[in-house]
């Protein structure tokens, strides 16, 4: 009986290993690889300088598919958001963000979230379920083909909290990752966390990434109103958990900081912030509260998001502003949801 697996879930050391028991060279693994991940080409017959033999082996024990595009859209800004069908029936949205030199692509890690943090619409869904590592990888692979782009740095922002889903995120990340592949460089991906102090705790398993930590109060009230996780996790264990993820020199750990009207941007919360955080490894991303349909928050102005990140930058703690992308398609932080029920898309 034929068996596939997907060649999206294979780091390079895995298909070296599978080809030496096979009675294949090396040199063959890497020629695979380079054919897939630096020119994108999934077809085997297409691959001029591999044997015979190796293509008959990879058709028959591995699968090439992607994630199927359903759907996607392109923001004024230039922004693209993608809906992602899965071979389940399930769903989820990735988006592509240009700015200047880079292309950043911002990749979900589960279907849903179980977190429910009340300022994201992705927390609506309740969690469906993880993805693969070949779903985590697919998306960047599936959006690279389609526009014949490289993309240059890859973010855990999706769909999902990717410490909870530890073990294929972190296979995905080894296959980004991989010198034979992608290349991505550590310091080209990033991984953000609700704080999930456990995993959190594991992070030298991890490959060497940049952390991210979906912060968003200062004040436990605050944040355990935000954010049901911090009743488990509060923020002396969280900040507790984060000392001991092992940094590299001229490093640091970034803060996200959704600013919302009237909960989180007075002047106590501000020093709150100053007074929790180190000044010297901490970094603060403050991220205007991106509004979505039946949200219950206001974004703040442009005067009160400036000037909170002032008062904070005048006080030594290094902070800018994230700038928004994709609002206008719900492409932008927060705002992600599978909805393939509206667009019907599974029938046409």
């Amino acid at each position: 009986m034929k068996t596939e697996k997907s060649f999206f879930q294979t780091t390079f050391d895995e298909l070296a290993v599978e080809f030496k028991q096979n009675g294949f060279p090396l040199y063959a693994a890497e020629q695979v690889y380079s054919w897939i991940y630096k020119h994108f080409i999934l077809d085997v017959t297409a691959w001029t300088n591999v044997s015979k033999a190796v293509k008959a082996y990879l058709q028959e024990n591995y699968s090439f598919d992607l994630p199927k595009v359903l759907w996607h859209g392109q923001s004024v800004d230039g922004t693209r958001k993608f809906l992602f069908g899965l071979q389940d029936g399930q769903s989820i949205e990735t988006v592509l963000i240009p700015a200047r030199e880079r292309l950043t692509l911002c990749v979900s890690s589960q279907v849903g979230c179980a977190i429910g943090c009340r300022f994201c619409h992705t927390g609506t869904m309740g969690l469906k379920r993880n993805l693969e590592a070949w779903e985590v990888v697919g998306q960047l692979m599936a959006v690279a083909i389609m526009f014949n782009v490289k993309v240059t740095n890859v973010v855990y922002m999706g769909q999902g909290e990717p410490l909870h889903n530890f073990e294929n995120m972190k296979q995905a990340t080894l296959i980004l990752m991989t010198h034979k592949g992608l290349a991505l460089g550590q310091r080209k991906i990033t991984l953000s966390t609700s704080g999930l102090v456990p995993q959190i705790e594991r992070l030298s398993e991890f490959p060497p990434v940049n952390v991210a930590i979906s912060l968003h109060a200062a004040h436990n009230n605050i944040r355990s109103e935000l954010m049901p996780i911090n009743k488990a996790y509060d923020l002396e264990r969280l900040l507790k958990a984060i000392k001991g993820i092992p940094l590299k020199a001229h490093r640091f750990i970034t803060y996200e900081y959704i600013l919302i009207e009237g909960l989180n941007d007075r002047v106590e919360d501000a020093e709150a912030l100053i007074e929790l955080l180190d000044k010297k490894d901490s970094k603060v991303n403050i991220i205007p509260f991106n509004e979505y349909p039946a949200s219950a928050f206001k974004r703040p102005s442009k005067e009160k998001t400036l000037w909170f990140q002032n008062l904070l930058n005048a006080r030594g703690l290094v902070c800018t502003t994230r700038m928004t992308k994709g609002a206008d398609i719900l492409a932008a932080c927060g705002q992600l949801k599978s909805e393939f029920e509206k667009l019907n898309v599974w029938n046409s």
